[in-house]
């Protein structure tokens, strides 16, 4: 199987480290390098012994999470993912994670009920696993183990129906990210014009996430840009995130376009799934869609590009060398569901040329 992927868990919850490396063990690809209840503790760890990755608490003794992270970051730079009970309760934390080098954001894993744990087990040894390919230099990406079941978008909606959908005067764009996507979604939105046919963006995320992320993107960014709730009209100059662990669709009435919030099981492993928002495209969008799958570790949204493709929709994948991982957006390649592979910095043109010509 090659060599395991090492992680040192840093929180002063005896439990939750506990909780955590039970977790992680049950991943083949994983193994536990060390734990340790404070930041000091896990830095002499570190000069001993350098983890692959460290999962990393907030809230602790000695020294807060942040700072650690910080330290980390100037002086010997790892994967780090945030692991924080703060994660749930706002978005703020986590986003200040991020901009400080933070890999990746998820909330602590619930042991109060089973399908949570094990939903939470999908999530972290997912993360662990992104974070790994994060500083490797060549690209080479080893094939995940699906330990747990995954299932499709057919656990939400239907699949396109075949017919060919009408012409309307509303062009939509629907984008999919997850690993290093906030970087990347900010990066791309923030050249779009304001009158910027309506975006709904699937960003994997932690519950309560989304809405600082929106608020951020909305005071930075000429459209607007808000979490999104149920029902909400696809308008022009306006991006729509999908909430944190629910699944978004777009919908259509007449020549409406609004959104759909739902619950349900993970898809392709996750809630929100771009798979789920591409195939909801596909059947209600078909040609007047455009398509974007970005960075992001393993598969989601490649399925769901492809039945975008076959709708008659644009389709776009990010480039390699601009991905934090080139996880995504390989699978879509290799499904052939791809009209345009393209840097990051120019995805917004192509898709503003590409709204003038539909």
């Amino acid at each position: 199987m090659g060599k395991k992927i090492r992680v040192l868990i840093v929180d002063d919850s005896a439990l939750v480290r506990h909780a955590l490396s039970k977790v992680l063990t049950s991943d083949p690809e994983i193994e536990i390098m060390g734990m340790a209840q404070d930041p000091i503790i896990a830095a002499s760890k570190i000069r001993n012994e350098v983890p692959d990755v460290i999962i990393l608490d907030v809230e602790m003794p000695r020294m807060d999470g942040i700072s650690f992270l910080k330290r980390i970051m100037t002086q010997h730079p790892i994967p780090v993912i945030i692991c924080s009970a703060l994660v749930n309760q706002g978005g703020q934390t986590a986003l200040s994670a991020l901009e400080n080098g933070a890999v990746e954001v998820i909330e602590k894993p619930n042991l109060g009920t089973k399908k949570f744990f094990e939903e939470s087990k999908i999530r972290i040894c997912d993360a662990v696993r992104a974070a790994a390919l994060v500083n490797v230099k060549a690209h080479k990406y080893s094939k995940s183990i699906d330990v747990f079941p995954k299932l499709t978008a057919d656990a939400i909606l239907p699949g396109p129906s075949g017919k060919s959908m009408d012409k309307t005067t509303d062009t939509v764009i629907v984008v999919g990210a997850s690993t290093g996507g906030t970087e990347a979604l900010r990066l791309l939105i923030e050249q779009l014009p304001d009158d910027t046919p309506g975006m709904l963006v699937v960003q994997h995320m932690p519950a309560n996430f989304t809405k600082a992320f929106a608020g951020r993107m909305d005071k930075i960014c000429l459209v607007s840009v808000k979490e999104a709730e149920n029902n909400d009209p696809v308008l022009p100059g306006e991006v729509l995130i999908a909430p944190g662990n629910r699944h978004m669709l777009l919908k259509r009435s007449g020549s409406r376009y609004y959104v759909e919030l739902r619950e349900g099981p993970l898809v392709s492993r996750h809630r929100p799934s771009v798979d789920v928002l591409f195939r909801s495209a596909a059947r209600y969008a078909g040609k007047n869609a455009l398509g974007v799958i970005m960075t992001g570790m393993g598969d989601d949204g490649a399925k769901g590009l492809l039945e975008m493709k076959q709708a008659g929709a644009y389709t776009i994948a990010q480039d390699e060398a601009s991905c934090v991982v080139f996880g995504m957006p390989k699978e879509a390649i290799k499904l052939y569901a791809v009209d345009s592979i393209l840097p990051l910095d120019k995805i917004a043109d192509t898709l503003l040329k590409k709204c003038r010509t539909i």
